[in-house]
């Protein structure tokens, strides 16, 4: 798909690789499926902050059950387009996870480093079951053994932006997933 020439953002983008239309369908399909699964269970739905925010939003809406949400953040990038191989612990969980159905909800899995350590030390506080969902899933660059249970699309090996996904903290309110131009971050 071709990138929409009438925004500034739209103008990074080499390409379109999921419209929002895309997206809204998907998010509904997987919705329907994890409520299937987590019926009568009360999943703790855990998003991965910053890029997971309109993923888990329209994810939860999605979700015809009980359900709480919390957050979660921890880094691998800084402002690079690579994962730096160091995670940090930015912010934890409010509440105890012990004999809870946790599902961690990401906006892209790549090497699998982050989700590897989250999962990791969440383990150590007993949870009844953790459970990954992901917008999107970059096979291309993992370096982790990750099970993703539910995902969305499988991604090409590009930098993608939109739909929460940034560089720099820029592009995460574009309706859509992109790849942005190399340009724009060439030499960075």
């Amino acid at each position: 798909m071709n990138p929409p020439s009438d925004s500034a953002l739209g103008a990074s983008m080499s390409e379109v690789l999921f419209s929002a239309q895309d997206i809204a369908t998907k998010v509904v399909e997987m919705g329907a499926e994890l409520a299937d699964h987590y019926r009568g269970k009360r999943p703790l739905v855990v998003g991965i902050l910053n890029g997971c925010f309109p993923f888990i939003a329209d994810l939860v809406r999605a979700m015809d059950i009980e359900l709480e949400v919390d957050f979660m953040s921890v880094s691998s990038y800084g402002a690079g387009t690579k994962s730096t191989g160091v995670v940090r612990f930015i912010k934890d969980l409010n509440q105890p996870i012990q004999g809870r159905h946790v599902l961690l909800v990401e906006d892209i899995i790549d090497t699998g480093l982050t989700l590897r350590y989250l999962t990791e030390a969440l383990q150590t506080r007993k949870p009844e079951s953790i459970e990954v969902c992901a917008l999107l899933d970059k096979q291309a660059g993992r370096t982790q053994n990750i099970e993703v249970r539910w995902r969305g699309f499988m991604c090409p090996d590009a930098f993608v932006v939109g739909y929460g996904l940034d560089y720099a903290g820029i592009y995460r309110n574009l309706p859509y997933v992109g790849v942005l131009d190399p340009s724009v971050y060439r030499g960075k």
